[in-house]
């Protein structure tokens, strides 16, 4: 499969680090707590949860004895509901402060299950393998090259499914993107790289041992995205 120069990739990521750990830190803790926020923020805030509940109905419902990567954990809430059903979570985010965040809002009981929180790469090996991995709105940032590139290295040591969301490529969300450019700072998110869904398919299709299942948009305002399941056969 062909890649583009993995350094892309690095220079994304490494952007996203700055800008969450900098400039929307705040906001970022607000959005993900009970805070009041802004309408439009508010929007995303419901986008947000109801895709969390999504991937979460997509995951077995016991995760005792499970190892589970949260890739792109931000503050922790899916990491947190998967340890509550037992799974031993990795969550892991290129910006360290949000991972700081989640540190701190780590409920004293989760059960049976486990998180190790870490700062870093969630492509990283020394991770280690997972029967699940989720990522959830962490790769709607990059271009469908690397989107896909990112995807096929952690399928290299997932053994169950990967879940993950991408911007859907709509008339509707290409204008909303216009509008929000005259929107404050506070109230925009980095630059989102929308992804035609049949383009990122014949994409996915390339993935040898895997095959695409489920497939779901959540649209909340000015939040709109769509979940996707790659389930490993064979």
């Amino acid at each position: 499969m062909a890649t583009r120069n993995p350094s892309e990739y690095d220079d994304r990521r490494e952007a996203l680090a700055t800008y969450f750990d900098s400039t929307a830190r705040q906001a970022w803790i607000d959005l993900t707590s009970d805070t009041k926020v802004s309408g439009i923020r508010a929007t995303v805030r419901a986008g947000r949860d109801a895709m969390r509940s999504l991937l979460m109905g997509w995951l077995p419902t016991d995760l005792r004895r499970t190892r589970l990567l949260d890739a792109g954990c931000g503050t922790g809430s899916l990491a947190v509901a998967a340890a509550c059903r037992g799974a031993e979570v990795t969550g892991i985010d290129i910006a360290a402060g949000l991972v700081e965040v989640a540190r701190q809002r780590t409920p004293s009981f989760i059960g049976h299950g486990r998180i190790h929180w870490r700062s870093g790469d969630m492509l990283d090996p020394e991770l280690g393998t997972f029967a699940h991995v989720v990522a959830m709105d962490s790769l709607i940032h990059y271009e469908p090259e690397d989107l896909v590139a990112a995807l096929a290295k952690l399928a290299q040591r997932t053994t169950g499914s990967i879940l993950f969301t991408f911007a859907p490529r709509t008339t509707l969300l290409a204008a909303m993107h216009t509008v929000g450019k005259a929107f404050p700072k506070s109230d925009r998110s980095p630059a989102i790289v929308p992804v035609a869904e049949g383009e990122l398919r014949e994409r996915l299709a390339r993935l040898n041992g895997w095959s695409i299942g489920r497939s779901q948009r959540i649209s909340s305002g000015f939040y709109t995205s769509q979940a996707l399941e790659l389930v490993r056969h064979g």
